[in-house]
């Protein structure tokens, strides 16, 4: 027997805690929030925030959030929703996110990896099936790990796989007297991929599921009205549960799932994450509130974020990056390269061009390969684009003649506190 901390040293991220710690894990961005802002004392143009609408430091949601604030402080309602958190202002932002995805009835959550868990362990019992996306988000997997019954993984997007999939779910949930429960993201987060949600809607005039989209990029992004990548997708009806997070194109906190009003409320009596937990407070609530009526009623936003997703998107794709097949604001930017190449790349960008972006490398992604993520939204200006446009392409230059190698970029180490060259995870 050994002493259950003795195995918490080291691990793929922590032999390089010290070393990445404050650059490239656990950065300060500081300043005001939005498209440039300060780190290490620099100004840089931020495309790492999911800021999509601008709505974070929006002055009208400024205005709701300060008095909110003011008139309720952080604490009011006291309790969990089902015991004493409950209000009208609550319920009243049910009403209206459910009217705005065009469902029966809405459920907020505090928030959306904990909510959409949740959410998951409440739907299915040990004898129902789950079929799901294998480049589904990490809260999703962590909810279906919480599922005592079997689960199937299908080949990213890939339809045909995905019947295939149905076709063993259906024989063992037959076997056990059970559903089956299908989970799929409207926009996926790496590589901005919509999934194909009519495809799927489809499937289900052969096959008897149920199907749950998270579409924390989606909502607010997506569609004419901007209710989500079912809405771009023509196929809210096909869509049996819907559930997005505040986080992303509202710029607040919490999360909410909606559909069918039996099952809206057989949820709210049987999440567990939150009939044991605080309620969200009163001061997100208004805020959101104020939030939906700028969804609904200032479409100018949107058209800001698109025009910024199209310039960057073209830009990049004129200069030959490979850009995937991203149909969301989501931007990978996909070359060859290796660890030390990525973490050189990055603190060229973010030092010497004032660009901050995130990286993603192996095991996220097959070795031999680095992606930069952008997230355009209504916030950044044309000049913010075209400087990362020729940040990029010079820097392209400088990896394709490999100038990234440790031993080329020494001035670059104070910077990072030695970190060039060392197959650090960012």
């Amino acid at each position: 027997m050994i002493d259950m901390f003795e195995k918490l040293d080291g691990g793929p991220l922590g032999q390089y805690v010290e070393r990445a710690h404050g650059y490239f894990a656990f950065p300060k961005l500081e300043g005001e929030l939005g498209n440039r802002m300060f780190f290490r004392g620099k100004e840089k143009i931020v495309w790492s925030l999911n800021n999509y609408l601008g709505l974070v430091n929006h002055p009208e949601t400024r205005k709701v959030d300060a008095e909110a604030a003011a008139k309720w402080g952080m604490g009011y309602p006291m309790g969990a929703r089902m015991m004493s958190g409950n209000s009208t202002q609550h319920e009243a932002l049910e009403k209206v996110i459910a009217e705005f995805v065009k469902r029966e009835d809405a459920m907020l959550l505090n928030f959306g990896y904990q909510g959409i868990m949740s959410c998951i362990d409440a739907l299915v019992n040990r004898r129902d099936v789950i079929v799901y996306d294998a480049e589904s988000h990490a809260c999703i997997v962590d909810g279906i790990r919480l599922h005592m019954g079997y689960s199937y993984a299908y080949k990213h997007n890939n339809i045909e796989d995905c019947e295939k999939q149905l076709v063993r779910a259906a024989k063992m949930a037959e076997k056990n007297g059970g559903g089956i429960l299908v989970i799929t993201e409207g926009v996926f987060g790496m590589s901005g991929n919509q999934g194909k949600l009519k495809e799927l809607v489809a499937l289900k005039q052969k096959h008897n599921f149920r199907l749950l989209i998270d579409d924390a990029h989606g909502f607010g992004s997506m569609g004419p009205t901007g209710a989500g990548a079912d809405e771009e997708q023509d196929c809210q009806a096909g869509v049996d549960l819907y559930f997005s997070t505040f986080v992303k194109s509202m710029g607040s906190i919490g999360a909410f799932i909606s559909g069918p009003k039996k099952v809206m409320t057989y949820l709210r009596y049987n999440v567990r994450s939150q009939i044991f937990a605080k309620s969200l407070p009163m001061t997100i609530v208004e805020g959101m509130i104020k939030r939906m009526e700028m969804l609904k009623t200032m479409p100018e936003l949107r058209g800001k974020l698109w025009h910024n997703v199209t310039k960057l998107q073209k830009g990049l794709r004129e200069k030959g990056f490979d850009i995937g097949t991203t149909n969301s604001p989501v931007t990978p930017v996909i070359m060859k390269g290796d660890l030390p190449q990525a973490t050189g790349m990055l603190m060229d960008l973010r030092e010497n061009y004032n660009i901050f972006c995130s990286v993603v490398v192996f095991p996220v992604i097959p070795k031999g390969q680095i992606i930069f993520r952008l997230i355009p939204t209504a916030v950044h200006t044309d000049e913010d684009t075209e400087l990362t446009l020729k940040a990029f392409e010079e820097t392209k230059k400088k990896l394709d003649a490999g100038a990234y190698r440790a031993e080329e970029i020494p001035d670059m180490a104070d910077a990072s506190k030695g970190m060039v060259g060392e197959n650090v995870a960012v």
